[in-house]
Formats: C-alpha cells, structure tokens, sequence
C-alpha cells in the first residue's frame, strides 16, 4: 500500500512533509484536502477522526495514521534510513546536540515570523501590500543571527544537510512571493545556505504544489 499524505498542494506544512518525501524517494499518494470547502473541518468519522485538531497534514502508512509535519518528517527519514540522504545525524552526541538546536531554532526564530509576514501579504491583504515591517524587522533580526551560526557551520544543523533546513523551505520561499528578499539580502552566509537548500530537486519538483495524486520515483 503506497503511503497516503491527506493535505492540500500549497500549504507549508504539507510541502514540508512532500520535500522529504522527495528527498527520500518514496512513493506517496497526495490526497488533496480542499480547504476552501473545509474538508479539514469535516464531521467526525471523516477527516476529523484522524486529525482531531482539523489540520493539515497527516498521513495513512499501510493504516498507520498520525499527524505534525515535523514528526512525519522524522518518521519517514527514520524508517527508510537507507534511501537519499541521512537527514539526521547518527551517533555522535554534538552532531546531534546541533541538529536538536537547528529545529528549536527553525521552529521558534524563523518560521513564526516568516509565516506571519506572508500570510499578512499574501492571503489577507487585498490589494496585496508589503508585509507587517514588525514581521519583517523581528524576522530580520534573527537572521542576524542565522548570517553568525552560517559563518560557523555550512547548514542549520551542522555541517551536513538536515531535516533543519528542508523545514524552512515552504514558508522561506512564500518571503519572495510576498515582495521580500530578506534570504538573499540579510548577508553572504545566509545567501549562501539559502540559494543551496532552495536550489534541491526535492523542493524544485513541489515548489509550485505538491502534485496530486501517486508521486513515484525511478
């Protein structure tokens, strides 16, 4: 039974799940959750009986089901360790201490912030606007600090690619749609890290929606 990802093609979260799901090669069918009609809302025994907070994603493997992007992120890459890249350091206690710290700092420094200024310009703002500069300025900030740990390190996580930076690469993108250039203007560092996670097959093949139906890799 090929794995079943319930979401909706443009939403962050669900593109969060697919960018691993491509970068781990494994076959999933997208079942597209049309949240204009909130079928996210939808009664009890439907949509509600699986994610009971009706949000979006979650996921049916072979009748296992649960939900949080993140968590489904860290599943998939641990249950197939040996298709595409690791994703997550193995052993050793500081590659790990690093990556632990990368995913509270995506989490709580970046994509509150990102979320917020694009969904101020992007979905309620008609006409579109600029985003909040308060959204703008706060995020802005704390990539000062992302320009001081890209100085140190090559990605988020460490020196290797992680799920760290494949999670900042839904609402990352949404900052140009909505008018800002903060990821290739904060500095070289950040540029740098940002032009090379942005640039992955993985996220090329979803950046403009998750495609419905069965995903399948050669």
């Amino acid at each position: 039974m090929v794995l079943k990802l319930y979401g909706n093609p443009q939403s962050t979260c669900t593109k969060r799940v697919a960018v691993v799901l491509y970068e781990k090669k494994i076959p999933f069918e997208l079942v597209v959750i049309d949240l204009f009609k909130c079928e996210h809302k939808a009664p009890m025994a439907t949509f509600l009986e699986k994610q009971r907070f009706g949000q979006i994603p979650y996921i049916d493997d072979d009748g296992f089901t649960f939900f949080e992007s993140r968590a489904i992120c860290r599943y998939l890459n641990a249950k197939y360790p040996n298709q595409g890249p690791k994703l997550t350091p193995d052993s050793d206690l500081k590659a790990k201490a690093l990556f632990e710290q990368g995913v509270s700092i995506e989490q709580s420094n970046f994509d509150p912030f990102a979320s917020t200024a694009t969904f101020e310009a992007i979905f309620k703002s008609i006409p579109r606007t600029m985003p909040s500069m308060t959204s703008l300025s706060r995020l802005s900030a704390k990539l000062d600090a992302y320009e001081k740990i890209l100085a140190e390190q090559k990605y988020m996580g460490g020196d290797e690619l992680t799920l760290v930076d494949l999670f900042h690469l839904p609402s990352g993108s949404l900052l140009a749609t909505a008018g800002s250039d903060l990821l290739t203007s904060k500095g070289p560092n950040v540029t740098r890290w940002w032009n090379d996670i942005s640039s992955r097959e993985s996220w090329a093949a979803i950046a403009k929606g998750v495609p419905a139906g069965v995903n399948k890799f050669d």
